[in-house]
């Protein structure tokens, strides 16, 4: 293969990793949702979900995945969560009606009074496990009645549902586990929680927690003697009635007024696939929640309310799902890099030196395929501003070892990821530390440089293309345009972020070095 050929499909390899599959595998924990399963898996079922609106290409989406991940292993059971793929073409409209702006986006659903009608709101609370794990907890709807003394006894005698089971626990809240049961056995168990110890000895509790399962009123109660976890839980339930299915059985359509409703509801949803359609195209070518009885024996009402947010509603106008940012682009040969960077002339270049690649079928390491993508997508958002930047240049390993790059600036071998600001004219060069590839980091690393921010090196003798003049003062000199004396390291400064790609899409925060293992097997 010649060399330009290599270049040629490394460049489109680059270009095809902004596009690639999806970022969940099949083994992943996160459920993976489309448009077409949505309504089945999410929004027609039982239990609260959270879901991800995500684009494998965006650096902020791959750095939520470990920790989204960790979030779904710990719900497992509990609530369900999952993620959409908003680049696959077949999502984007459902996308655009979901109102995602940006990635990643993250919406809690939850169940609502009427099926299929989902209360859904956005989660804007820190993108870490337990914190995700936590806001789903709090939205698990609550169909756990509080009791005590004599209210007790009138709940008991109620024979809708007939079957009863009674939860005795020292604790103020309802947890998950038990909520997540009572949705399980909705219409067919009534589940409560006793706090008080004077009701727990009358029914001959002497040790919390315990658990009581009534078949019917007047009947014996049948203690639990297993153990405190959900499957071991569930089989003892279903002794006397077998658990809910996940969604609900869709039932017969027996009223005109239903039909009328659901023709609507199409035509509705007709009209904006429609409008989403032209947005979609107008863009492209400018060059992206009453089951629980009311009963005035009730001591504490933990009767859930509906989100303050309001339910997702199909009138509202789709949003336009940005298109992928063009990539970083490649200099192919060494004469290109030393015309584009190397001269004694040349201004502020960003290189981006890629690891060497072992043969043609190898692939770049993640951190490589993520710095490229976090830099398309600040160039793409500094072209649409119409503001200056850096020119970012991505160099192959083989155009490396032409040049010396690695060897005259002292850096690690080619197995490794580099990425440098080098200013010839100016004759100084600065290397990116940091080990975060995210769009976030190297855009302060790169305001930092046009700030004048940060310590610099100076140009080893010799190095570049032809004799390399003596540093020239300080003239302004477009985006090169900082402080030439050697500047004090400073904090970094925040920048507004203005792409709307951006708006939602906050990093992901760091795990905490010693966080508890969450356990929901507890009453």
């Amino acid at each position: 293969m010649s060399p330009s050929m290599h270049f040629a499909v490394l460049a489109l390899a680059l270009t095809g990793l902004v596009h690639a599959d999806a970022m969940y595998t099949k083994n992943s924990p996160v459920l993976q949702v489309t448009a077409k399963t949505y309504d089945s898996l999410i929004a027609q079922s039982n239990h609260t979900s959270i879901v991800e609106f995500y684009a494998p290409w965006c650096g902020h989406c791959q750095n939520l995945k470990p920790a989204y991940e960790k979030a779904a292993k710990n719900l497992a059971a509990l609530a369900k969560v999952a993620a959409v793929n908003c680049d696959d073409d077949a999502n984007k409209q459902f996308c655009g009606q979901m109102g995602v702006q940006g990635f990643p986006t993250l919406k809690i659903v939850k169940p609502g009074k009427k099926p299929g009608r989902p209360i859904v709101e956005d989660y804007n609370g820190p993108r870490t496990s337990k914190a995700i794990v936590d806001a789903v907890k709090d939205k698990i709807p609550n169909h756990v009645k509080r009791l005590q003394g004599n209210a007790l006894d009138t709940w008991l005698s109620n024979q809708s549902p007939p079957a009863k089971a009674i939860v005795f626990s020292d604790k103020g809240t309802t947890s998950p586990l038990v909520k997540s049961l009572a949705i399980d056995f909705l219409g067919k168990i009534a589940f409560a929680q006793v706090r008080d110890k004077a009701t727990a000895e009358k029914n001959g509790v002497t040790e919390l927690p315990s658990i009581l399962l009534v078949s019917a009123p007047g009947q014996t109660p049948i203690p639990y003697k297993g153990e405190i976890n959900r499957d071991s839980l569930l089989a003892f339930f279903s002794q006397i009635a077998t658990p809910n299915p996940d969604p609900a059985p869709k039932g017969a359509k027996s009223s005109k007024s239903h039909k009328s409703s659901s023709q609507k509801e199409s035509q509705a949803s007709s009209s904006i696939s429609a409008e989403f359609s032209r947005s979609s195209e107008a863009h492209r070518s400018s060059d992206f929640d009453d089951y629980l009885a009311h009963s005035g024996t009730v001591v504490e009402d933990d009767t859930p309310t509906e989100s303050p947010l309001p339910i997702v509603k199909q009138e509202e106008k789709p949003a336009v799902i940005p298109d992928a940012a063009p990539p970083v682009p490649i200099v192919a040969t060494l004469a290109e890099l030393e015309a584009a960077c190397l001269t004694p002339k040349s201004h502020i270049c960003l290189l981006v030196l890629l690891p060497s690649l072992s043969g043609p079928e190898s692939v770049l390491p993640q951190s490589a395929t993520t710095a490229l993508a976090s830099l398309a997508e600040i160039a793409d958002k500094y072209q649409k501003r119409k503001a200056s930047i850096i020119p970012i240049y991505a160099v192959p390993g083989e155009v490396q070892n032409s040049s010396g790059i690695r060897q005259d600036l002292g850096l690690d071998p080619q197995e490794r990821l580099e990425i440098i600001a080098i200013n010839m004219k100016r004759g100084w060069w600065r290397q990116y530390s940091h080990e975060a590839y995210d769009v976030r980091d190297l855009e302060d690393f790169i305001d930092a440089i046009k700030l004048g921010e940060g310590s610099k090196s100076k140009i080893p003798p010799g190095f570049g293309a032809g004799t390399r003049d003596a540093p020239e003062p300080d003239p302004a000199e477009g985006v090169d345009s900082v402080a030439e004396p050697e500047p004090v390291e400073t904090p970094q400064v925040e920048h507004d972020e203005t792409s709307s790609a951006e708006a939602v899409d906050h990093a992901a925060e760091p795990e905490p070095v010693e966080t508890p293992e969450v356990d929901h097997d507890e009453l």
